[in-house]
């Protein structure tokens, strides 16, 4: 019963939409150092909506550019060619994470604003902290919970044998997996890896609840793991099975953080977030 499950969900991950053709070349841009702006200018040609919703996004309140942003060459002057990349993604991506998720009992748009909220908390940990080996953690924060998006039914179906278990004090990714042979973390990565992201990335999403379980530690897993919980801390997960949050201690010291300082990085999400979600309310 349960292996008959588990194929049911691996056939919907097969049939589970590919990401956006421009978002898809964006990110392999990022595979290359010697990408130009032509290049990007290139690709988002055909797409003046993109475009346009990208040179929104570059003006918005969160980045706070003084200067107002016309150009894509012009972006990628003030903000960054690596930004612009994440930017583009972020907004290929926002109409696949911008709906409703059953079974997890996210309403439409919670999805998307959580993950928002866990890369606005990633930028932040790595900036505030000058962590090194985490610089490009914007993407996998941003697709953390992609994998809820095929999950969500079927733990709406098994929820009754999924909170029976996660009330006896067992985390609900946990109990999830322990009812359905996976868990929205695996599936997620899963997602990722037909999407051909690069495998840094698809392994802070597989392990964003569990990064002390691999066997070579990853700093960009564990800031992803890290500002997932700081989000579901502080409300912006919207996310069925909340529970008290237990950090890794393992975390904790690999990174150098120090859990007194989460107050301030919490004020600036909860800002950051209001921000940058506006500047995304493209419909």
């Amino acid at each position: 019963m349960r292996d008959t499950k588990l194929n049911e969900i691996l056939s919907k991950v097969k049939s589970f939409p590919t990401m956006p053709g421009a978002g898809a070349k964006m990110l392999a841009l990022l595979e290359e150092p010697d990408t130009t702006v032509s290049e990007i200018e290139e690709i988002l040609r055909y797409d003046p909506g993109l475009t346009a919703n990208i040179l929104k996004l570059a003006n918005s309140a969160y980045f706070g550019i003084p200067s107002k942003i016309g150009s894509l060459k012009q972006a990628v002057i003030l903000l960054g060619l690596k930004r612009l990349v994440q930017l583009v993604v972020a907004t290929c991506v926002s109409a696949v994470l911008d709906r409703s998720v059953p079974g997890y009992d996210i309403p439409a748009g919670d999805l998307w604003r959580h993950s928002i909220a866990v890369s606005i908390a990633a930028d932040a940990l790595v900036k505030d902290k000058k962590i090194i080996g985490a610089e490009d953690v914007f993407t996998p924060a941003l697709l953390h919970d992609v994998g809820k998006l095929v999950l969500g039914a079927f733990v709406k179906e098994e929820m009754e044998a999924i909170e029976s278990i996660a009330a006896k004090g067992v985390p609900f990714v946990v109990a999830e997996n322990m009812i359905l042979g996976t868990d929205h973390a695996e599936i997620g990565a899963k997602i990722l890896a037909q999407w051909n992201l690069p495998t840094d990335v698809i392994n802070a999403v597989r392990w964003h609840h569990d990064p002390d379980s691999p066997e070579v530690s990853d700093t960009q897993m564990d800031v992803v793991y890290l500002s997932n919980l700081l989000c579901q801390t502080n409300d912006t997960s919207g996310q069925a099975g909340a529970q008290s949050i237990e950090l890794s201690p393992a975390v904790i010291e690999r990174l150098g953080i120090q859990l007194s300082q989460f107050e301030a990085i919490s004020d600036k999400v909860s800002r950051w977030v209001n921000e940058l979600s506006a500047a995304l309310a493209f419909n």
